[in-house]
């Protein structure tokens, strides 16, 4: 019998870590490597995040989460045109080496900001590129082209973290 943490059920749960979810949130394209998705889910829940958007209809590997996909809001949005609706009128900042324009370091996080982070095979698609505020990569030294989707994901909501203080102050670097 598997024995739920802090003898509270699952919605308990969700409810107490409700009030100290983070003011942003992560979409992403459905990778092609399920296992990718499971853990962009597992290290988002490490961040509290608002919710996350998986964008595409591929499976997603739940192990990977490691059961941490019960604790988030995961929104499923068949397509971009869904996606787009149901993030409307908030920021979206991509995450696209060949289209951006500055680095995670210097961006702009405003409040409502979504993360948005492509499929590791063809990032992100023009559609979502032209919809988003700010497009920005991820500074690379070496020659691979790319981070690992999920890899990705966790620096750029650890940049998130950085600028915060223990108290949830936005720091100077805003």
């Amino acid at each position: 019998m598997k024995i739920t943490p802090f003898g509270l059920s699952t919605e308990e749960i969700k409810g107490e870590l409700a009030p100290l979810r983070n003011d942003f949130s992560i979409a992403v394209c459905r990778a092609k490597n399920p296992f990718n998705i499971g853990a962009i889910i597992r290290v988002a829940h490490s961040f509290l995040v608002r919710e996350i958007f998986l964008i595409g209809t591929e499976p997603f590997y739940e192990r990977a989460a490691m059961g941490m996909q019960k604790y988030e809001t995961i929104v499923e949005c068949p397509d971009e045109a869904a996606f787009l609706a149901a993030t409307a009128g908030r920021p979206l900042l991509g995450v696209e080496r060949d289209h951006a324009k500055t680095t995670i370091w210097e961006a702009q996080m405003p409040p409502g900001l979504v993360f948005l982070f492509g499929s590791e095979n063809d990032g992100l698609p023009d559609v979502l590129i032209e919809a988003c505020s700010s497009v920005v990569a991820i500074p690379m030294y070496g020659i691979n082209h790319s981070y690992p989707v999920a890899i990705a994901a966790g620096m750029v909501m650890c940049e998130w973290a950085r600028r915060k203080d223990p108290r949830g102050r936005q720091s100077p670097a805003g």
